[in-house]
């Protein structure tokens, strides 16, 4: 019997795993490697997109992380603190933004504002701007393609979801690894 949700319902999933670490796809649960290959090549896909695409919008400087930084600062037009966009963008590692802050502030894209002990980044219009052009490489390279795959808007926002619940539970067991 087939998958009804694989992209070629009329072909049996194949069963070979295709995952990166044979020694972690061996008994129960294996599924669970070819999952994270799966992650691993859309992450590094997704990060060399990115900056694929910025430099097609007029930015070939920056990098994944400063990419994300920009386009999170620039959301809703509304300024951010340090905390703010870590919190977001799911990142503990505070300095890595911080450092995406500063290279971002040193190339005008961002503005910051010191308000006592917090400090609060907006993006600038040429920040802004980037961020426009990056919308426009991105219809034109990617969502215009993407309409050709046959994955409805519903679909994506249940990966989306599937994505972030997947999130959640990686979270919960680096947490218990922690306490070990």
């Amino acid at each position: 019997m087939t998958d009804p949700t694989t992209p070629f319902p009329d072909k049996p999933l194949p069963e070979r795993r295709i995952v990166s670490s044979r020694h972690l796809a061996e008994g129960e649960g294996w599924e669970a490697s070819e999952l994270e290959y799966g992650m691993i090549i859309a992450y590094n896909a997704f990060n060399r997109w990115m900056q694929r695409c910025m430099a097609a919008a007029g930015n070939a400087d920056l990098t994944a992380l400063e990419i994300l930084v920009l386009h999170n600062t620039n959301s809703r037009s509304r300024e951010k603190r340090l905390s703010d966009i870590c919190f977001l963008l799911n990142i503990e590692d505070t300095h890595t933004v911080n450092y995406a802050l500063r290279k971002l502030l040193k190339s005008d894209l961002l503005t910051s504002e010191r308000r006592g002990k917090e400090v609060f980044y907006r993006t600038s219009p040429e920040g802004a701007a980037l961020c426009a052009a990056y919308r426009k490489v991105r219809q034109s390279c990617f969502l215009d393609g993407l309409s050709h795959m046959g994955i409805s808007g519903t679909e994506l926002r249940q990966i989306a979801a599937s994505l972030r619940a997947m999130s959640g539970q990686y979270d919960q067991a680096s947490r218990a690894a922690t306490s070990l």
